[in-house]
């Protein structure tokens, strides 16, 4: 059996000491594990974050990945509104136009006058849609976080002005809409005609059309 210790009167023990070289190897343990366990969190954390590999089991069956969370997938490419279509091309556009009447005329809509016109149907120019809608994807990548603090004075400078200059010049596509907030108008200028190539093309197009017409 152990032998007893003999406990001093007043019945306090007195602190057991180590040899200083016994103290040097258990702190080296204690920071060798220590270490360890931060490299086992670290590869952990890694882990829960990423997805599993397509070719793994979990990854073939749809299957929760390590940290028993779906991979999340990358949010949709943004398009230029003109390439989409039907309800999609109008979805967008009612967004797009929700931010320019709440938020683009009501803070940066100067006057309306004969050398910045405006046109309260803008939505029926594809080119105005077209710069505004640009000019709405820029807004929302430049305020996010990630654009850091100068993000907004970029877009200011790089993308409000130009686009509004250019929307609202006196000979742009909006220069024979309203000139006057009392006088409202709406006029759709025509475009130039398509290049001499191109109207071979369709002539010849039609020609064969009209042809095979005939011939039935």
């Amino acid at each position: 059996m152990p032998e007893s210790i003999d406990h001093p009167e007043g019945g306090e023990t007195e602190p057991v000491r180590l040899p200083e070289s016994d103290l040097e190897s258990i702190e080296a343990n204690v920071r060798k594990l220590l270490g360890q366990s931060a490299e086992q969190a670290r590869q952990l954390d890694s882990l829960a974050s990423a997805p599993p590999p397509p070719d793994s089991l979990f990854g073939a069956f749809g299957m929760p990945g390590f940290a028993g969370l779906a991979p999340q997938s990358a949010p949709p490419e943004p398009r230029p509104i003109l390439e989409l279509e039907g309800e999609e091309y109008e979805d967008e556009l009612d967004a797009l136009s929700d931010w320019v009447d709440d938020f683009l005329v009501r803070v940066y809509g100067a006057e309306v006058t004969t050398a910045a016109p405006w046109c309260e149907q803008w939505q029926e120019h594809a080119d105005v849609v077209a710069w505004l809608h640009a000019l709405w994807l820029a807004y929302q990548q430049h305020k996010d976080p990630e654009a850091g603090l100068s993000g907004l004075f970029v877009w200011h400078r790089d993308f409000l002005t130009h686009a509004m200059a250019t929307v609202r010049a006196a000979g742009g596509p909006l220069s024979a809409c309203m000139t006057d907030p009392d006088r409202p108008a709406h006029r759709l200028l025509p475009g130039p005609p398509p290049s001499s190539r191109t109207a071979a093309e369709i002539a010849e197009s039609e020609e064969n059309g009209a042809r095979g017409q005939g011939a039935g």
